[in-house]
């Protein structure tokens, strides 16, 4: 069972402590236990509970109304307001807890019907990229141990790269993609996405992976005459600006075409925009779906 402190309860739910200690004293929605030193701490039904209470609140209904509740109405109302508007929240708190138990099982229980029932792209873009980042602004905020995170990440990557190996299809005129991030870039679950989804249009992918060095470029772009380079910049401390890795590609390669995304390069758009000589050659995708229908709309 997990412990967890008012820091912990208001980075996971966005409830303010203030607010939540509010509610404790007013309403006792929320009973806290108390360490030997009296410091107070909460467990994983409080975690549950609150979430809930959050959610009956953000719909409408007054927190007296809710105190009048009991648990199991309170769980029963949040319930049938998950499947009616908020379903993927719903699932995304429910790996938040598989992730805080390490409960493998659970995780893919959850992840794998949503597969089922939706598809793979879909379970990607509409829950396990949303659940990321949820499990980013966690640990950004202390409220979650890094090894929790790779837990959920390196359960999520093994999922995508099965989804790779199964993929076969071949069309007519397929072009080639390299995937590589940047130097200093890490995190690749979004390039192992982008690799998925190329190969299940059709085309072709050399993956290189995280934090190539630009003369590893130079090494593969010779033997394989590839079309476009996706990348991904998703680290605000990187090795290389995206707009020096743009024009050090196009110093050496001017007419292959970029394909680049991430967070880190959105967060500075207007600056990079600026900077980037050889922006006329780049495509900026903003966002995970956008990939899809650009690689299906190539000719």
């Amino acid at each position: 069972m997990g412990t967890y402190y008012i820091k912990d309860l208001e980075s996971i739910t966005g409830i303010k402590a203030h607010t939540i200690r509010i509610w404790e004293l007013r309403y006792k929605l929320i009973l806290p236990k108390r360490t030997d030193t009296n410091i107070r701490f909460y467990d994983d039904e409080d975690v549950k509970l609150l979430l809930n209470i959050a959610l009956l609140n953000k719909t409408g209904l007054k927190i007296s109304k809710i105190a009048n509740l009991s648990k199991s109405e309170i769980h029963s109302e949040a319930l049938n307001s998950y499947q009616k508007c908020y379903e993927n929240d719903d699932l995304i708190n429910s790996l938040i807890l598989a992730t805080y138990n390490l409960n493998e099982n659970a995780f893919n229980s959850v992840f794998s019907q949503y597969i089922h029932d939706n598809g793979f792209e879909n379970a990607l873009i509409k829950l396990g990229f949303p659940f990321l980042n949820r499990i980013g602004d966690l640990w950004v905020s202390d409220a979650i141990n890094p090894a929790l995170e790779h837990f959920a990440s390196n359960i999520i990557k093994k999922k995508i790269q099965l989804a790779i190996e199964s993929q076969d299809k071949k069309i007519k005129n397929s072009k080639k993609f390299i995937l590589a991030l940047a130097p200093g870039e890490y995190h690749d679950i979004g390039l192992l996405f982008a690799n998925y989804i190329i190969r299940s249009k059709g085309h072709e992918t050399l993956y290189l992976g995280t934090n190539t060095p630009i003369l590893d470029f130079e090494a593969v772009l010779d033997i394989y005459k590839a079309d476009y380079i996706l990348s991904i910049f998703s680290n605000c401390q990187a090795g290389i600006e995206p707009a020096k890795f743009v024009d050090s590609i196009y110093a050496k390669w001017p007419k292959i075409k970029l394909i680049l995304s991430g967070g880190s390069l959105l967060s500075q758009l207007e600056k990079f925009t600026v900077a980037c000589h050889h922006k006329q050659n780049v495509t900026i995708l903003k966002a995970p779906n956008e990939l899809s229908t650009f690689v299906e709309n190539i000719a």
